[in-house]
């Protein structure tokens, strides 16, 4: 089993948490990037296997996939213990679509914090403009996580896809200087539970030790 990563990539790093919970063994091929050309020139393995020429693909012998959704779901398929979906089909329903919102709503706020990492522009005034009106729809986020979760270990009964998404995405916009948890305290314990785990501990770390070499660091900010 193959996987092609990226040190920044929180989509690869959502897989790279999945397969250790799951103790699965494989090779990390980890794409080279930088803030000024991104994954350019494209990783050949990747523009071969993804059309969008984007990580992570996955290679488990003849089967070779891309998009972490997928990517997540078919482990679950092929490897289903330990589980990271519930069994009953509305429970596992709810966790998909906790899965889908965390990469394609929550992120969307994120996504204007982004400029953070990269070097300054002519545009850095104006999209910190927008970042500032980000953060706030951000905080409002985490309370709808709050909500999700409740006084719950975890956001599905056990550990799952959907507390993997919503983490990487959290974390991903706390290593850009998004809000803390000041009025969602359960979030907070639930992402400090979550960072304790080996799995979860692992990304951060490699992902802190990236930012060193390849981002702007926000003084002050370690998520």
């Amino acid at each position: 089993m193959i996987l092609y990563s990226g040190p920044l990539s929180l989509f690869a790093r959502k897989v790279e948490i999945a397969l250790a919970e799951k103790g699965m063994r494989y090779e990390r091929v980890m794409v080279e990037f930088s803030q000024t050309l991104g994954y350019s020139p494209k990783h050949p393995a990747v523009v071969a296997a993804n059309p969008k020429g984007q990580v992570p693909v996955l290679i488990d012998g003849d089967m070779t996939l891309y998009d972490s959704t997928v990517i997540m779901e078919y482990l679950e398929d092929a490897y289903p213990m330990p589980a990271l979906f519930p069994k009953l089909p509305k429970a596992r329903a709810r966790c998909r679509l906790l899965e889908l919102e965390a990469d394609e709503v929550m992120l969307n706020p994120v996504r204007k914090l982004m400029h953070r990492s990269e070097p300054p522009n002519a545009f850095t005034e104006q999209k910190e403009l927008e970042a500032a009106k980000a953060e706030l729809e951000i905080a409002r986020k985490y309370q709808t996580v709050a909500a999700n979760l409740g006084d719950r270990e975890f956001l599905c009964g056990d550990l799952s896809v959907a507390d993997i998404a919503t983490f990487m995405n959290i974390h991903h916009g706390l290593r850009l200087g998004a809000p803390l948890f000041t009025k969602t305290e359960n979030v907070g314990l639930w992402y400090a539970r979550l960072k304790a785990r080996p799995s979860f501990a692992k990304v951060v770390v490699e992902m802190a030790e990236a930012d060193v070499l390849l981002s702007n660091l926000i003084p002050g900010r370690t998520a």
